[in-house]
């Protein structure tokens, strides 16, 4: 098993460059005030953390054995699919579940989900495609007015 230098060195680093953002992230999930941002680190550390580190076992067992280590490469795909879908949903139901925020957040949700789309009466409910526009030279779309 003659690896060349050049390779061994892409290796380590990958593999240190993976150990430090994870590292990272841990501290970011240990440290962060709220549920939302302690959500952030550790998506992003297992995404570029664990991707990093998967990538150097890939590129080292398939230079020390016969062809790619898919392996490596099925675990990779399915990290890289499953992390950012995992935060999502669990940010949506602390959404939902109205998680309270840290005293430093900028922009809270909760005006946006207080109040819902308005949806048309039953008396202004008709075809939208041919209303007439509300004001003079103002086009009507029914993709922004909630028409079907």
């Amino acid at each position: 098993m003659n690896i060349p230098l050049w390779l061994d060195a892409l290796i380590a680093a990958l593999l240190l460059i993976g150990a430090v953002v994870a590292t990272l992230g841990s501290v970011g999930l240990a440290r962060m005030p709220d549920f939302y941002m302690r959500l952030h680190g550790p998506t992003k550390a297992s995404t570029l953390g664990v991707g990093c580190t998967m990538l150097g076992s890939l590129l080292y067992f398939s230079a020390a054995g016969k062809g790619i280590s898919v392996q490596e490469v099925l675990i990779t795909v399915f990290l890289f699919v499953t992390a950012p879908v995992s935060a999502h949903v669990m940010a949506r139901a602390a959404l939902h579940r109205r998680v309270a925020c840290s005293a430093h957040t900028r922009h809270p949700p909760w005006p946006e989900m207080d109040h819902p789309p308005e949806t048309p009466s039953p008396a202004t409910r008709g075809d939208a495609r041919h209303a007439p526009p509300s004001t003079p030279g103002e086009v009507s779309d029914t993709r922004t007015r909630g028409g079907s």
